[in-house]
C-alpha cells in the first residue's frame, strides 16, 4: 500500500500539437505536471491534506492524480476540462471531482462543482467550501484540455 499524500495541488492547461497524444503531453507541460509519471486515481482528497500552489516534486516521480482531460483534432472546437475539491472539516477527508467535454471553462467549472456538492450531499457531509480549477481550448488542429489535482508528499 501506498502512503497517504498529505498535499494536493490544483492545476490546468491547455495546448496544440501534431498528435494526440503529442497534444495531451504538452497540455501537462502547460499545466505544471508534464514531467511526472500520472498514477490516476479516483475521487478521495486524504484527511489533513494541505493545499499547495505549486507541485514539487522530482521529474520521474509516481505522482496520485485524479484527472479529466479531453483531445480534439476537430478545427475549431471548443473543448474544456476542470476539476474541483470539496472540502468539510478539518481532519475530515474531501472529495475530487473530474470534468472534461465540448464545453466552455466556465461550463466545465459550474459542472463539475455541482458534481463535489452532490458527492457531499449523497455522503451526509456537510461541506465547508469547493475549490475549482478549468481550463479551456479553442482546437487548431489538434488540442487537448487537461485538469487535475495532483496528490504528493
Amino acid at each position: 500500500m501506498l502512503a497517504t499524500p498529505k498535499k494536493y495541488t490544483l492545476m490546468a492547461g491547455s495546448a496544440e500539437g501534431p498528435t494526440r497524444l503529442n497534444a495531451f503531453d504538452n497540455a501537462l507541460l502547460a499545466a505544471g505536471i508534464g514531467n511526472v509519471n500520472l498514477l490516476r486515481v479516483s475521487s478521495i482528497l486524504p484527511p489533513n491534506a494541505t493545499e499547495v500552489a505549486r507541485l514539487d516534486v522530482q521529474p520521474g516521480a509516481l505522482v496520485p492524480t485524479a484527472y479529466g482531460t479531453i483531445t480534439s483534432d476537430a478545427p475549431g472546437e471548443l473543448i474544456a476540462a476542470a476539476v474541483a475539491v470539496g472540502v468539510g472539516a478539518t481532519d475530515d477527508y474531501g472529495v475530487i471531482m473530474e470534468f472534461s467535454g465540448r464545453c466552455g471553462r466556465q461550463e466545465a467549472e459550474e459542472r463539475v462543482a455541482e458534481m463535489a456538492r452532490a458527492a457531499f450531499r449523497q455522503r451526509g457531509r456537510e461541506l465547508e467550501r469547493v475549490l475549482v480549477r478549468g481550463v479551456e481550448h479553442r482546437v487548431g488542429e489538434t488540442g487537448c484540455a487537461f485538469a487535475a489535482v495532483a496528490l504528493w508528499y
